[in-house]
């Protein structure tokens, strides 16, 4: 049985046995030119020999397991008894010689560093930086052993055991080895980032100094120096004035001491020894093969490596054919969809797409490096995407601005994109409600044709429709009458501007406008709620359901036990039908969608019922379609009162008539497509059934984890891929973590922009108006909807909204989103519902807290904050 291995024993495949920790020392210790203090691990063997005999230990891991993240309470009142009982723990003499021999083995020594390892820290997935401990200038045998112990107890201190309950780590698989190390008593030390930990630049590396042990420095108890590297030259440097300094007593233990006031504005280290640092720091970066945070510490000129870890809040470059400097914009913030995707979503989303598009952290991105090389087509880019989103825009003009893309002469290579107004096209609702025929009778045949449908079969055929899902999508007509839609919108903003000095006059124009089926949806829950509203004995039960959660299978079917259950369940299946398909986050296939958890409607159907009288429905809409023709009335009015008044509005009027025409018609595109995608699931779940009754896979849902031709390689050969399954699952929970920038480069930047004005009110956030209007009330931060609690004249604050949040509109007085532009689906529903909307309010949902009084401006786009 190892209990104790020396670091030149150990390399990477040994973590179950040594830890993260462990095991990158020893990795550190094999490349040549790297420096690493001697030592030891005291392996996981010897913690579970020590534990497995613990009095009580079971029953205490039983306990913290069924606790809740924030139960801070509980958890700090069991991980207590917990430490309690690991660290009074007799170390058996094998264990404890063990030990003894190592320390013996590296000649006598005044000073040993004992630091946790566990089997779940410094790992590519997931640091765990910091959750247990570290014992520096520890002194002798006996105290390096009661220390081990501590380390041992240190797995379960209230931040490790929380940190693994928010994860969903088993506390039993969660192993600590514990690195032994000859100390180091260095002149200075601190850590190096090899990539930009702000940016995520890989081109840069990041170097934090201070006087002593580092120790003080990672603990955030001094201000260190911060030395910048590219290209092997120091290209930033900010001296700190370093108070104090951590040093090794004597006696043992450390002590924090004064710096010399004479020391204190000096730099830590000569721009000399930070490039050597750096070159240092990609030797390490190499040989891991990722970009790393690295702990250092300087004696006699010569550096120590005493740690190295994976940075993992750094977001994934996209893959390239090449080396050339390529430029990346998501996907994600155009479809207000940021979070990470899982692998058959992304497929499906590129299958759908006709862009190239490239995965990375489980979101997609546009290379538009192309583009950008032509000075014509990247202006018309920039411009573009800046009126969409102002931050995308801004960001892209910040890399041309910079040169990191070579620019070539316009000689017509690059395609510009086409702008301006389509052909006109007379406003005749009869088109509309042709694309829209077509699409549902498209529909219905892909319905019945894919019933019988299975393996094979069932894999060309969805294939082969996705080539009529695109052509329904991208019909060249709904296409037309989107643009022509919008850039009549454009015109009366312009011209009403000009003529009138009113600002956005289409957002009131296009209230209730026809065929908007996403406005439509929100406006057809309120009908549910007076179908159940009548009925006190449902109401009650959803209630109940909202309170304590139920099971989606049969809450449905349990409405019938109630007095008016039958009526409520008929109104709430109706509504499934037509929109059953929709559910946040809908572009992946692979989300839950209402009709699977028909409970998500809940808390909405309630909150109707609350706040809204009986026919809300019909009145709100009644209300919006005469606030529009109120607002034509006036301004044709007004215009014929100008210079050549008749033509003014003549013209306006036939703008008005395409924006109420075609204005609705630009939410049902994505509607037919999500309608379409459920199809496609329904028939892939009922063929991962087959696949897990054959013990291919292993639940239906496993399939969610591969990409499309993966799985078509699934049914085909009947060969199970668990080992991928599990780690594309890993995969994806580390990309939930992550935040997906708006703007990507090859170097690993990740660029966010910022609004360049100064007609802000002081204190006032910035953002992008969307829906014209003023609004103060109460702010209500949601990042989840299935948690929303919304009252009547809330004003909803989120990250992002997606058609599936339109029934919360209902409710609202107003909307502040992170991400969003001017046609994205939250803009179009608040201008059709009236609600004042502000979007791309970099991160609403952290400045602004919840419960706190706003004003939203969504004539000119800021929010305040009110006392």
């Amino acid at each position: 049985m190892d209990y104790v291995l020396d670091f030149e024993e150990i390399d990477r495949a040994q973590i179950a046995l040594v830890g993260g920790k462990g095991a990158n020392l020893g990795e550190l210790s094999r490349i040549d030119g790297v420096a690493v203090p001697d030592g030891f691990c005291v392996t996981t063997e010897a913690f579970r020999r020590v534990v497995t005999d613990a009095p009580g230990l079971d029953a205490l891991l039983d306990r913290l397991a069924h606790l809740a993240p924030d139960d801070r309470e509980q958890i700090g009142a069991v991980s207590a008894q917990v430490r309690r009982t690991i660290e009074e723990c007799v170390v058996p003499d094998e264990v404890a010689s063990a030990i003894v021999r190592g320390l013996a083995r590296l000649g006598e020594h005044t000073g040993w560093a004992v630091r946790s390892s566990a089997t779940a820290e410094d790992l590519p997935s997931a640091s765990f930086a910091g959750q247990q401990d570290t014992y520096l200038n520890v002194m002798g045998p006996d105290e390096v052993l009661r220390h081990v112990r501590r380390c041992w107890g240190s797995l379960f201190t209230d931040r490790a055991v929380t940190y693994r309950l928010r994860n969903g780590s088993d506390h039993r698989k969660v192993h600590m080895a514990v690195v032994v190390q000859r100390m180091v008593f260095p002149e200075s030390s601190g850590i190096m980032f090899t990539a930009d930990p702000v940016t995520s630049d890989r081109k840069i590396t990041s170097i934090d100094a201070g006087f002593g042990l580092g120790e003080a420095l990672v603990s955030g108890q001094v201000n260190p120096d911060v030395y910048t590297v590219r290209d092997g030259a120091v290209i930033r440097r900010t001296i700190a004035g370093k108070q104090r300094a951590l040093h090794a007593t004597p006696s043992g233990g450390t002590r924090m001491r004064e710096v010399a006031r004479e020391r204190r504005h000096r730099p830590v280290l000569t721009d000399e020894q930070v490039v050597r640092l750096a070159q240092l720091g990609r030797r390490i970066e190499a040989h891991f093969g990722c970009p790393q945070d690295i702990e250092w510490c300087l004696l006699d000129d010569g550096f120590h490596v005493v740690q190295s870890r994976p940075i993992t809040t750094l977001f994934p470059i996209p893959k390239a054919d090449d080396d050339e400097h390529r430029v990346y914009v998501s996907v994600g913030h155009q479809q207000m969809m940021t979070d990470a995707m899982k692998p058959l979503g992304l497929s499906f989303w590129q299958m759908t797409s006709r862009a190239p598009m490239r995965n990375a952290g489980g979101r997609l991105f546009v290379d538009v490096t192309e583009r950008l090389s032509s000075p014509t087509a990247g202006a018309a880019l920039v411009a573009a995407l800046g009126k969409s989103d102002p931050l995308i825009g801004d960001a892209l003009q910040t890399v041309v601005d910079r040169g990191f893309v070579r620019q070539c002469p316009d000689d017509g290579s690059v395609a510009v994109p086409a702008v301006g107004a389509p052909d006109p096209i007379a406003p005749d609702p009869a088109i509309v409600n042709g694309l829209i025929t077509q699409s549902e009778a498209s529909l219905e045949i892909l319905k019945r044709d894919i019933a019988a449908k299975t393996g094979t079969e069932l894999i060309d055929f969805i294939r082969d429709d996705l080539g009529e899902l695109r052509r329904v999508l991208f019909d060249p007509r709904g296409l037309q009458l989107i643009m022509t839609g919008m850039n009549a919108a454009d015109w009366l903003n312009d011209r009403i501007s000009e003529w009138l000095g009113e600002q956005n006059v289409a957002d009131v124009l296009t209230q209730s406008v026809p065929h908007n089926v996403t406005s439509e949806m929100g406006l057809a829950l309120l009908d549910v709620a007076d179908a159940v509203r009548t009925h006190p004995q449902v109401v009650a039960f959803l209630q109940h359901v909202e309170d304590s959660g139920f099971d989606d299978n049969v809450f449905l079917e349990d409405l019938e036990k109630f007095d008016g259950g039958s009526q409520a369940r008929a109104a709430i299946e109706d509504y499934l039908t037509r929109y059953g398909m929709r559910c946040v986050g809908e572009i992946d296939i692979t989300r839950p969608r209402w009709s699977e958890r028909p409970t998500t409607l809940v808390p909405p159907i309630l909150g109707n019922i609350k706040g809204f009288e009986p026919g809300a429905a019909a009145m709100r809409f009644e209300q919006g379609r005469r606030n529009a023709q109120e607002k034509e009335r006036e301004v044709l009015e007004r215009l014929r009162a100008l210079p050549d008044g008749k033509s003014k509005a003549d013209e306006t009027k036939r703008m008005i008539d395409r924006v109420r025409t075609f204005a609705g018609y630009r939410e049902y595109p994505k509607y037919g497509m999500v309608s379409r995608y459920f199809v496609y699931k329904q028939a892939l779940l009922r063929e991962a059934d087959r696949l897990a009754r054959n013990g291919v896979v292993r639940n239906p849902e496993d399939i969610f984890f591969l990409r499309f031709d993966e799985l078509a390689d699934v049914v085909a050969t009947q060969r199970e891929r668990n080992e991928l399954i599990d780690e594309r699952r890993e995969e994806f929970h580390l990309h939930q973590s992550l935040s997906a920038p708006r703007v990507l480069t090859s170097d690993g930047e990740a660029l966010t922009g910022a609004y360049r004005r100064d007609d802000l009110p002081e204190g006032a956030l910035a953002g992008m108006a969307v829906s014209s209007g003023t609004v103060e009330g109460r702010a209500r931060v949601v990042l989840d909807i299935a948690h929303a609690d919304l009252e009547a004249d809330d004003i909803l604050v989120t990250a992002y909204t997606d058609p599936s949040w339109t029934p919360l509109f209902v409710a609202i007085k107003g909307l502040v989103t992170e991400v969003g532009g001017l046609m994205t689906h939250g803009a179009v529903i608040a201008r059709e519902y009236g609600l004042p909307a502000v979007v791309g309010v970099e991160n609403a949902t952290r400045l602004i807290r919840d419960g706190q009084r706003i004003r939203v401006n969504g004539t000119d786009g800021y929010v305040e904050f009110l006392a």
